[in-house]
């Protein structure tokens, strides 16, 4: 994760705030809140995995792991914060996911795990946005990918 240059302004985010940058809402808002967020640039999403995630009870009986696609979606959603702390707010302006590329899972998630959600820019061209995103317990790489999206209005 980079630093922020002199001057630039780092977002810590709570809930509330991440509810008026992005348009998930429960169940499917997999970010709690945001740390070190430099808009346009990087930041840390946080996400408290509870046994009582809705997914668990299917995703596997007997044996609850947080679903792949959802770690992913949750980088996705943090990447998304990112961008979104950087513009004017806006209800017409919408995030749209245009690829995932190199997904690697590395170890489950599990209930009682928090998982930290780092994503860094790594390109940008007008409305498209790319992040490396990495997901971490305790500061091990349990999922990695490359996320594109797409700004832009509903």
């Amino acid at each position: 994760m980079t630093k922020a240059a002199p001057n630039t302004q780092v977002f810590n985010l709570e809930h509330e705030q991440i509810l008026k940058l992005i348009p998930h809402r429960y169940p499917m808002l997999l970010v709690d809140r945001a740390e070190n967020v430099i808009p346009f640039e990087s930041g840390i999403g946080i996400k408290n995995v509870t046994y009582n995630e809705p997914f668990f009870p299917g995703h596997f009986p007997g044996n609850p792991v947080m679903p792949g696609v959802l770690i992913v979606e949750a980088l996705a959603q943090t990447a998304g914060i990112v961008v979104a702390q950087g513009m004017e707010p806006s209800s017409e302006r919408f995030v749209y996911f245009l690829a995932i590329d190199e997904v690697r899972f590395r170890q489950p998630v599990l209930p009682g795990h928090q998982l930290h959600l780092h994503v860094q820019k790594i390109q940008n061209r007008r409305n498209i946005w790319k992040f490396k995103g990495e997901a971490l317990v305790n500061g091990k790489i349990h999922a990695e990918a490359i996320c594109t999206a797409m700004v832009g209005e509903r």
